[in-house]
């Protein structure tokens, strides 16, 4: 798999981006800013805005980026027809099978997609547990990988960013050009605001666990303000010509955590699906049944068909090109 990493190189007015997962990495200097302090006071050398630290988004974006009321993870009908119920993949979650409600980080709470999209987000809601990327540890891609519910740390000097996410393995970096799932950032700065534009994605990334897509065609402008020593507000302005019908915006504020020994920790999710991906393709199932105190649940494998067995992201097509 590719790079799982976005860090920023600043060289004059010009900004690389680079993204990255890690192990575990201490946040040297993490100190809270909130003892008298104001976004001007954390400053780095050059007098730019230091967003170095401990970053988390406190958000529900991550499951849908759309306001949304409470519903199962994946439903199925009830006694009453508009009613959903967990269905048979989750219901021994209970609560935890449940997707809780949120407010909405786009701008006008609507995705303007083109009209064949909207029916493919609406296919791939419908089918989540066996299309999302992230559920198979793939790199989240952008603006994605900035709310997940995982921390991430932004290392910072006068010529260098770097921001390392805990979601998943760090891998080497691929030379660019080349479409990545986190695609090929270059920044500026604006003032105070640091402004990154992201292109050369790959279409296999999902924005939210609601199916909300995009095509190779994607292309992102980030923008990190400071809103206090403690808090950056992040906006990302997204288009692709051939999934929407226009440009559309996200803004959602990240927080720095204070603990006074915050690091990311080392989270190896691709050992955690092996299973999940691979199970198909042994023999003899390791995971053939489960049994609880009120319900048990037999699993059977399906194996896909023809060249659709090596397909270990998409169940179907990728996202069609228009």
């Amino acid at each position: 798999m590719r790079n799982r990493f976005k860090a920023i190189f600043v060289i004059a007015a010009t900004v690389v981006i680079m993204r990255a997962a890690a192990a575990v990495t201490p946040a040297a200097g993490q100190t809270p800013g909130s003892r008298g302090a104001t976004p001007q006071s954390r400053r780095t050398a050059d007098g730019k805005p230091d967003f170095s630290g401990i970053w988390q988004a406190n958000t529900t974006a991550y499951w849908d980026l759309q306001t949304h009321e409470a519903r199962p993870m994946v439903a199925q009908s009830g006694v009453y027809p508009d009613v959903p119920v967990l269905a048979a993949p989750v219901v021994a979650l209970g609560t935890v099978g449940w997707i809780p409600p949120g407010l909405g980080v786009v701008e006008g709470d609507e995705i303007p997609y083109q009209a064949w999209a909207a029916q493919r987000k609406r296919e791939n809601a419908a089918n989540w547990l066996d299309r999302d990327p992230e559920l198979k540890c793939y790199m989240p891609g952008v603006p994605r990988a900035m709310y997940l519910p995982y921390p991430f740390q932004i290392l910072q000097s006068t010529n260098k960013v770097m921001m390392v996410f805990e979601f998943a393995n760090a891998q080497p970096v691929e030379p660019y050009p080349g479409d990545a799932y986190m695609g090929h950032s270059v920044g500026h700065w604006e003032g105070d605001t640091l402004v990154v534009d992201v292109s050369s994605f790959t279409p296999y990334t999902w924005f939210d666990r609601s199916g909300n897509f995009h095509s190779d065609a994607l292309h992102v402008v980030e923008r990190y303000t400071a809103i206090s020593p403690d808090a950056i507000r992040y906006e990302a302005t997204i288009e692709d010509e051939k999934v929407f019908t226009r440009p559309w915006k996200i803004s959602l504020p990240l927080y720095r955590r204070l603990e006074p020994n915050a690091q990311i920790m080392d989270f190896k999710c691709i050992e955690m699906v092996e299973e999940t991906i691979y199970g198909h393709l042994r023999k003899q199932p390791l995971v053939k049944h489960w049994e609880g105190r009120i319900m048990a649940v037999d699993i059977t494998r399906k194996i896909p068909p023809g060249e659709e067995v090596y397909d270990r992201l998409w169940s179907g097509n990728p996202p069609e090109e228009k």
